[in-house]
């Protein structure tokens, strides 16, 4: 398994597919302690009027930086988001989106993440702050 997909190993293979991250299109492209990539397309996650829905920044944004919290926890850590705000500087119509999250606080029960969203062109998109809970016990298995 790559590092990439640590978070997520814990969703059993046969339903991966049904999770959000597969529906929004969300692809990790890099993930490590410290920095998390990742991209996102426009099609298929816009509002009705073409134009990226806000929701689809922010679950795109807390998924980024769940990671990041996730790989601070640590193997046998586990990390649960518990305050997610984003402000959307521009709309995007079409293309791919990509947020990189990087950690503003990573302390021992909560780490806060800045997730920055931008366009093809580069251009700032939405920038996000998510604050996690962490804990080190085990990890319970899904149900």
């Amino acid at each position: 398994m790559s590092n990439a997909e640590f978070p997520v190993r814990a969703i059993p293979a046969d339903d991966q597919a049904g999770q959000l991250i597969a529906k929004l299109g969300i692809v990790i492209g890099e993930c490590r302690p410290g920095r998390v990539v990742g991209t996102m397309p426009v099609s298929g996650n816009r509002q009705p009027v073409g134009i990226m829905h806000g929701g689809a920044n922010a679950a795109f944004a807390e998924t980024l930086g769940s990671f990041a919290a996730w790989q601070h926890a640590g193997p046998d850590g586990q990390a649960v988001g518990l305050d997610l705000s984003c402000t959307h500087h521009r709309w995007v119509a079409s293309g791919t989106v990509r947020g990189v999250a990087t950690p503003l606080h990573e302390g021992r029960s909560s780490a806060t993440y800045e997730i920055v969203i931008t366009d093809d062109a580069g251009r700032r998109t939405c920038t996000a702050r998510l604050t996690c809970a962490i804990s080190r016990r085990a990890r319970r298995a899904p149900r």
